[in-house]
């Protein structure tokens, strides 16, 4: 019965200990002036874990949200505005892909986890991670022509989709 009793505990124990994941964005490699924060807003989320997007003066400008369960099937962010209104949605490339990379793992690096950015059914960008020794990502958001995202909001996703997804 300690035994068993033990497994909560460690994981209580990792958990508390570990620090928050907080992401900030600086202008230069000197690191005088911060131009964006991403705050984990608590160390307790289950099932839901959610991020804050703060610009230099602490104003909101989004909320990153994923379901960890769903990630089972397929890895999802939604990207909320600051009053909670939904502004895009970030989901793996492709379900047959993704139940792929579940059994196989990323297979050597063929089975690389790709992110599209839709609002609604229709794709607004994409987050691609190259086949290459070292990791390397492009954004794309050629196909939001209006240039209706804002642009410091998808890379400050773009950053929580590899370090949140531990890739």
């Amino acid at each position: 019965l300690g035994f068993l009793g033990m497994f909560p505990v460690l994981i209580g124990v990792a958990v508390a200990l570990s620090p928050l994941r907080h992401v900030t964005f600086y202008r230069d490699d000197t690191k005088n002036e911060a131009l964006l924060d991403v705050l984990q807003d608590s160390k307790w989320q289950i099932p839901t874990a959610t991020y804050t997007l703060r610009d230099k003066q602490g104003q909101p400008l989004a909320k990153f949200r994923k379901n960890i369960l769903y990630d089972i099937f397929r890895k999802r962010w939604e990207c909320l505005g600051p009053q909670g209104q939904p502004l895009f949605l970030a989901k793996e490339d492709s379900i047959l892909l993704s139940m792929l990379r579940r059994l196989l793992g990323p297979f050597f690096g063929l089975l690389r986890t790709n992110f599209v950015f839709l609002r609604g059914e229709q794709i607004i960008g994409e987050f691609n991670r190259k086949f290459t020794i070292l990791d390397r990502y492009v954004l794309d958001l050629t196909a939001d022509r209006g240039r209706t995202l804002d642009r410091r909001i998808a890379l400050a996703l773009g950053v929580m989709l590899d370090t949140g997804e531990r890739r």
